[in-house]
Parts: structure tokens; C-alpha cells; sequence
């Protein structure tokens, strides 16, 4: 009786422990699953952010310093003018057998790349825009000049580049557009009358009320453009060569002309390493690569209208 006892008490004892491997077992599994569950749920979302923001850049929803525009519609603060969105333009849709204009723009130079820049479209023949800032050192000075004289078009991107400087009033934006006009004319002899708004023309990064500064620009007789195409160099330096190649390519063929935005800046090292790749695929499929002059097609995001 005695034995028997014992062996109801090791068995009572071993189902105890068996229940208790179980239940560890199930609580083991169950947090596992919740731990694995959270990381691929948070990498998922990452994921979808990444390329939610690659599809933004290759749509043109993102600025030329990375920062999301909000294409502007409606009426421009108080006044009676209209903002209006003008990138999609259905003449500039290319048909069978026209000859595509390339116009590759350089943004926030100069920089430690802009001779290797030059280097390659000297090597090339080809001739391009820059967009530049205002900096005074020695070696900026001698890139202004470089641009210039072999046979590229200089144009100006705001002095600071500072959002909240350029854009704080008008009589802060006209500052600093007559200091970057003043710098180019004094350094290269060359009046300028191209703009490019830091973060485009359709920018709300400030929420500064573009028509006004749109006005201004009119009224000094200067034009502002945009772009169509982008690289995607401006918010991501996760694209290798050949995406940036491709990201272009697979958009000039859309339009009669396109402006194709890029960047010459110290971070941007990729974008120098595709510019080859780039031109040389550009003149195999017949386009004009050319400087932006009188005589361009006026790319803007968005424009006034009376």
C-alpha cells in the first residue's frame, strides 16, 4: 500500500512537471512570436517608409534639399493671384519621333566635386546648368569662373540656402537674391537671370507664401525653373549608379524637355560617379544635352495667373 502510494505521489509529481514544460513551453513560443512579430512588423514599416519616399523622390513630391513639398493650389495669401501647378504640362508630353531636350542642372555648388564635374562633361562636349550658392573662398571663386567661361550656364539658388533666412520676409528674400546675383556678376561678369527657389517653387517647408517672391522674380525680369526629372540623389545617398542612371532615364523619354535635377555638393560623390554612365546613355538614345538659355522650355511647378 505504501508503494503504492509513493508511485501516486511520482506520478502526481511528473504530471506536475510535465504540465509546467508545457505551460514554460507555450509562454516561451508565445513571447518568441510576439518578439519576432513586433521586429518584422517595425521592419515592414521601415520598409514601406523607404520606398514610399523613393516613389515621393521619383514623382518629384520631394524638394531639392530632401525636404516633401505640397504642390500648391488655391489662392496666394490675401492676394488675387492664383497659384497654379504647371509641371504637368500635356505639350511637353514627348510623341513618336521627337528629338528630346536634356538639360542636366546642378544644385548647391560649388563644391569639393564641381571640377571633377566639369572634367567629365569637358571629356563629353556637353554643357549643363548650375545652380549655385554663395560662397567666397578662393576655390569657389575660381568655380564660378570655370563654369563660366567654358561655356555652361551659371545660375543662382538663393546665397544661403537657409530656409528659414531666405524665405523669413521679402525683404530678406530680396537680399539675399541681390547678394548671390551681385556675387556671380562681380566674379564672372555674367547678369544673371536664372533662378532655382531652394526646395522649388512649389516648396511649404516655411510656409512662406511663394507668390510673392514668384512676383518679385517676374517683375526683375529673372526666370525661376524647376524641374521634371529627378535623379533622386537629393534625399537618398542609398541609390547606387546605375538607379540614378535608370531613375533618369526612364523619365526623359516622357517629355519633349527635361529638366533633370541633381546636385553638386561634397556628400554627393554617387551622383559624380553616374554623370558618365548618364551622358553616355543620354546620346545613345538620340537627346540633346544642353545648357539652359533664352531659348528653353520654362519648367516650373507652379506659376501665377491673374
Amino acid at each position: 500500500m505504501k508503494d503504492k502510494e509513493v508511485k501516486v505521489l511520482k506520478d502526481q509529481r511528473d504530471r506536475r512537471k510535465r504540465v509546467q514544460r508545457i505551460r514554460t513551453g507555450i509562454i516561451t513560443f508565445i513571447s518568441v512570436w510576439m518578439i519576432l512579430s513586433i521586429v518584422l512588423t517595425t521592419f515592414m514599416c521601415v520598409k514601406i517608409v523607404s520606398l514610399q519616399k523613393q516613389i515621393d523622390i521619383l514623382s518629384g513630391n520631394y524638394d531639392d534639399s530632401g525636404e516633401v513639398q505640397n504642390k500648391v493650389t488655391g489662392t496666394a495669401g490675401d492676394t488675387a493671384d492664383l497659384l497654379i501647378q504647371t509641371t504637368d504640362d500635356k505639350d511637353n508630353l514627348a510623341q513618336e519621333g521627337d528629338v528630346h531636350q536634356v538639360y542636366l542642372t546642378f544644385d548647391d555648388g560649388p563644391s569639393d566635386q564641381t571640377n571633377e564635374i566639369l572634367d567629365i562633361l569637358d571629356d563629353y562636349g556637353v554643357k549643363a546648368t548650375f545652380f549655385v550658392n554663395g560662397r567666397e573662398d578662393e576655390a569657389s571663386i575660381a568655380a564660378y569662373k570655370r563654369i563660366v567661361d567654358e561655356g555652361h550656364t551659371i545660375a543662382m539658388h538663393s546665397y544661403s540656402h537657409k530656409y528659414s533666412e531666405i524665405y523669413e520676409s521679402m525683404d530678406a528674400f530680396k537680399n539675399d537674391f541681390l547678394r548671390i546675383q551681385n556675387l556671380i556678376y562681380d566674379t564672372t561678369g555674367v547678369e544673371c537671370m536664372y533662378y532655382r527657389f531652394p526646395g522649388g517653387s512649389s516648396n511649404r517647408v516655411s510656409n512662406a507664401d511663394m507668390s510673392e517672391y514668384i512676383r518679385y522674380l517676374n517683375d526683375q525680369g529673372v526666370i525661376y525653373y524647376d524641374w521634371n526629372v529627378s535623379s533622386g540623389d537629393a534625399t537618398s545617398q542609398a541609390f547606387t549608379v546605375d538607379e540614378l542612371v535608370e531613375n533618369v532615364m526612364k523619365d526623359v523619354v516622357k517629355y519633349k524637355t527635361s529638366v533633370v535635377l541633381m546636385h553638386d555638393a561634397n556628400t554627393k560623390a554617387t551622383t559624380v560617379q553616374a554623370l558618365p554612365t548618364m551622358i553616355e546613355s543620354l546620346q545613345a538614345s538620340g537627346a540633346l544635352i544642353l545648357p539652359i538659355d533664352e531659348n528653353t522650355k520654362v519648367i516650373q511647378h507652379t506659376s501665377i495667373q491673374k
